[in-house]
């Protein structure tokens, strides 16, 4: 009778078998009644089984370190004799060598978008306490040769006000006032809980957008008012005031409906077929309002939805809202905008054009972010893991994007506005990549 074909162990057993013979004392089988005999010959068959079940593999290749090795005694004509075998044998085979990795160059992209050197460009001051805590999410507006910004503070006492700083050259900061420039007191005054968890404020206003229509004489600012709930709010300065930093904010309208949760509304910077129009949300389609003038004293809140199920066709399955005030470019309105993916705890910023004419028609839309959370600050303040752009201008050829970094601090970066344009419109992604001017 042919005796049957032993089948090999698998490396796990193996390894399970000698990490048991090597540091585990097998326990003594329990005696009979007939004495010592029967423990004698029980030890016998356990140390030849342990001989016979040894496993001794093959040469290890030049290319691995040698494994770690212990003295395994096994049975020769009669002669115990040491060899020597490894302790916990290789999972792979030792006779197949890895396989040295080819670093292949990958080719210079002739896109990037490039984080400013002194980044972050505006961040808390200790000495301020209106804004000792946070400063962040940055709208901005170029006038008279210079990028002027209004910036989110949060301070001591809780409350977000927004403050100014300007840039001469779009990157570092030339001047910044010591005292907040617009306040938004809510009626009655009290802790509002949407506004804490929007960025860590008791009250006030957030996130400022920046836009003069055409060539009024009078800047439009967007932001979220925390007035029964979080609802946008719209004031206005004239332009010569605002450069002589003179702060007569006529009075501020609310312009969404109240017990509601609204934000990043935009204005588009030229009338659109002889309307102002307002974009106030972006998903699960663009929506945008149409009115005659915008001091809405007899007009009713504006109507919006946003949200929505995930979209299934890009990166951005969790849409937020829209960023900085649209651009407009020979292809189209250029509009960034906040979201999401699988990871609900960062904020990505997208791209995508519209159609200049009837801006409700995505033209394109870039298949991945273009700006992440990568800088090493940017995952230790507040909101760690957070880009949230709310500011954005096209300058001397190139793409300027402000944005509020874990919703602590701002930063600007910047790429070739052609190059960026011809990208989007191939639906490739223009990724941001981060690396120092």
């Amino acid at each position: 009778m042919a005796a049957q074909k032993k089948t090999s162990p698998s490396f796990f057993g193996r390894a399970v078998s000698l990490f048991k013979k090597a540091f585990l004392k097998p326990p003594a089988p329990k005696a009979k009644k007939s004495g010592t005999s029967v423990r004698k010959k029980t030890a016998k068959k356990a140390a030849v089984s342990i001989q016979k079940t040894a496993f001794v593999p093959k040469k290890a290749a030049r290319t691995r370190k040698k494994p770690i090795e212990k003295a395994v005694f096994t049975r020769k004509k009669g002669v115990t004799t040491p060899k020597k075998t490894p302790l916990f044998p290789l999972v792979s085979p030792p006779s197949v060598p890895k396989k040295k990795a080819v670093s292949k160059k990958k080719p210079a992209k002739k896109f990037a978008f490039v984080a400013a050197k002194h980044n972050p460009i505006i961040a808390p001051k200790s000495e301020h306490a209106w804004e000792a805590w946070q400063t962040f999410n940055p709208g901005v507006i170029e006038l008279a040769g210079a990028v002027h910004f209004i910036y989110r503070a949060i301070g001591s006492d809780g409350v977000s006000r927004l403050g100014y700083a300007s840039s001469s050259d779009g990157f570092s900061i030339a001047e910044r006032l010591a005292h907040p420039v617009f306040e938004h007191r809510a009626r009655p005054a009290k802790f509002n809980p949407y506004s804490y968890f929007s960025g860590g404020s008791f009250s006030g206003a957030e996130d400022p957008r920046l836009v003069r229509v055409g060539d009024e004489d009078t800047i439009y600012m967007t932001y979220t008012a925390c007035d029964n709930g979080l609802r946008v709010g719209l004031a206005s300065i004239k332009v010569r005031d605002f450069l002589q930093k003179k702060w007569k904010w006529n009075p501020s309208v609310i312009i969404s409906p109240p017990g509601e949760v609204h934000k990043n509304w935009v204005i588009f910077p030229e009338k659109i077929n002889g309307k102002y129009a307002i974009l106030h949300s972006i998903n699960p389609e663009v929506a945008i309002e149409y009115v005659d003038n915008l001091d809405f004293k007899d007009a009713l809140p504006i109507k919006s939805t946003h949200g929505g199920p995930p979209r299934k066709d890009g990166w951005d399955k969790w849409v937020r809202g829209v960023g900085p005030v649209p651009l407009k470019t020979p292809h189209g309105w250029l509009v960034f905008y906040h979201a999401m993916d699988d990871d609900w705890g960062k904020y990505k910023v997208g791209a995508m054009l519209l159609d200049l004419n009837d801006p409700t028609k995505v033209l394109c839309r870039a298949k991945e972010p273009v700006l992440e959370p990568t800088e090493a600050y940017g995952n230790e303040g507040f909101k760690p893991g957070v880009v949230y752009a709310p500011g954005a201008v096209i300058r001397d050829g190139k793409l300027l994007l402000y944005y509020g970094v874990a919703d602590s601090y701002a930063g600007v970066a910047h790429a070739d506005a052609g190059v960026f344009l011809d990208e989007l419109r191939k639906n490739m992604a223009p990724k941001a990549r981060r690396k120092t001017t």
